[in-house]
């Protein structure tokens, strides 16, 4: 269950730029998970409801999680496709020549404040 090291890293920098820029607190935070990230999200909100309570800045701070399509980029064909749906061979030319693009991030998009 990494999704609780990930939880603790989020809050942490959440609350080092909530404390940077002099807020009082933070109302809400949107995170993007990537589709492929090996995050899940039920889980993640389940820790994140848990130990938000454990800092006073963020006792009450909301998380909206924005999912983040996987894409992966053929080289042979130069096409982009849906990861989920096709996986690592190209469903236009067959090639194993492919690398993701995006779909494995874990980003934090906005945070909140007063």
């Amino acid at each position: 269950m990494h999704e609780l090291g990930v939880v603790f890293y989020a809050i942490d920098a959440i609350e080092k730029v909530a404390k940077e820029n002099n807020a009082k607190k933070v109302i809400s935070a949107t995170l993007e998970l990537g589709e492929v990230s090996t995050v899940v999200h039920e889980y993640f909100l389940d820790l994140w409801n848990w130990e938000v309570k454990k800092h006073n800045i963020m006792k009450d701070c909301k998380l909206e999680i924005v999912t983040l399509k996987a894409v992966t980029f053929c080289e042979d064909c130069e096409k982009t496709y849906s990861t989920v749906e096709f996986g690592r061979i190209c469903p236009y030319c067959k090639s194993k020549r492919t690398y993701l693009l995006t779909g494995k991030e874990i980003n934090i998009r906005n945070i909140k404040v007063v």
